[in-house]
């Protein structure tokens, strides 16, 4: 007995132990960003480095927010605000789309659905890069460089497939009996699936929300060659265009700029987590 409690023991240790050694592994970045906003450049490349700064200073918050930066003198606020106009965009469109596409594809048993849904997650299987000449061509000839509307249909393909996919997978979960007591009741197919449906699936369109707007939060390629215009980038390109230089690289600029950026993420996904979380299990428990 006291052998067992010893290996057990040992287990939960070894478990332990590597749990820590990840959340290093994961923090460590974080930290250092944070560390190094609060530094002045000369502190930047003390040896060895400091993990607290000597002398703290919000100077770098100060020049991100009213300094303007880039060739054409864009605010960081401005890389802000077209972020956030852009991701709200594509979540709004990923979630009418999918709630659409993955109902239909669980409720009507047509021939062809399985070759259909099959198709969606084969699109899953390509690298983007290979579709950024494509996309680059096809809204040069649509003029959709420089504008929301063409980053908003580019982030919303990539994002599509699998939005599709996972709340499928909710609407699977859901009785069709219920939808079929509101069609006696009087309600029409439309009006079911807003009044019963949409309301049991509300974790997966949050989830689905969430999935969306950080892959387009974080995505840098094809903001960076879409938008050519300085005061039309979002956060990833305007960050790393403005801070780095051919000479130089203003590292307490871009990280003050990094911690500022990742605080609406951060914030998202710990109001949210849980219903990512149900909404990728649910999602992979029927296709």
């Amino acid at each position: 007995m006291s052998h067992y409690r010893n290996l057990q023991l040992i287990s939960t240790t070894a478990q332990y132990l590597i749990i820590v050694i990840i959340l290093i592994a994961v923090l460590f970045p974080i930290a250092w960003m944070v560390s190094t906003s609060f530094k002045n450049h000369h502190d930047l490349f003390e040896t060895p480095p400091r993990w607290i700064p000597r002398n703290p200073t919000i100077a770098a918050y100060q020049r991100i927010f009213i300094s303007r930066a880039g060739a054409g003198g864009v605010n960081f606020l401005t890389y802000f605000k077209n972020s956030l106009i852009v991701c709200s965009a594509t979540v709004l469109f990923c979630i009418l789309l999918a709630i659409f596409s993955g109902y239909a594809l669980s409720r009507f048993h047509r021939r062809g659905r399985k070759s259909i849904f099959t198709s969606i997650l084969i699109t899953q299987m390509f690298p983007l890069p290979m579709f950024l000449i494509t996309f680059y061509i096809m809204f040069m000839r649509l003029k959709l460089l420089n504008s929301y509307t063409g980053l908003i249909v580019a982030y919303t393909s990539f994002s599509l497939p699998f939005c599709i996919w996972m709340i499928k997978g909710f609407f699977d979960k859901i009785p069709i009996e219920l939808e079929e007591a509101a069609l006696i009741d009087g309600c029409n197919r439309m009006s079911a699936l807003w009044r019963v449906v949409i309301p049991l699936v509300s974790p997966g369109i949050v989830a689905i929300g969430i999935f969306a707007f950080l892959s387009a939060w974080d995505e840098f390629m094809f903001a960076l060659t879409l938008m050519s215009q300085d005061a039309m980038r979002t956060l990833p390109p305007g960050i790393v265009l403005s801070f780095v230089g051919e000479f130089d690289v203003r590292w307490e600029d871009m990280m003050a700029a990094s911690v500022v950026a990742t605080l609406p993420v951060l914030v998202v996904f710990l109001m949210l987590q849980k219903y990512l979380v149900e909404g990728l299990t649910a999602g992979a428990v029927k296709g």
